[in-house]
């Protein structure tokens, strides 16, 4: 099975996998209206692939059977005041 990646237009690092390219059949309107104009990065066959750089590979292939597709969002932003609290040992 091939996957096609896309970037979004309006969130930063923000990517959706989709089970065939240009088809956003199966992806929820309201979330493509927050998506933006889709931009592909890459189609690749997911079957043979056994990693992603930032996605669990798993996850992906099971979003993409069961809802046809997965949408990869960024992960949260370090909060570098209450790592540096938890260094100082001021908070748990």
């Amino acid at each position: 099975m091939l996957c096609a990646v896309y970037k979004s237009s309006r969130k930063a690092d923000t990517y959706l996998f989709v089970n065939k390219r240009d088809c956003f059949d199966e992806v929820p309107k309201p979330l493509m209206e927050m998506f933006g104009t889709p931009q592909l990065v890459m189609v690749f066959p997911i079957a043979q692939r056994q990693h992603l750089g930032m996605a669990d590979i798993r996850k992906v292939k099971s979003e993409l059977a069961e809802n046809g597709f997965y949408l990869q969002l960024p992960p949260p932003p370090e909060n570098l005041l209450k790592t540096h609290r938890q260094e100082l040992g001021l908070e748990d």
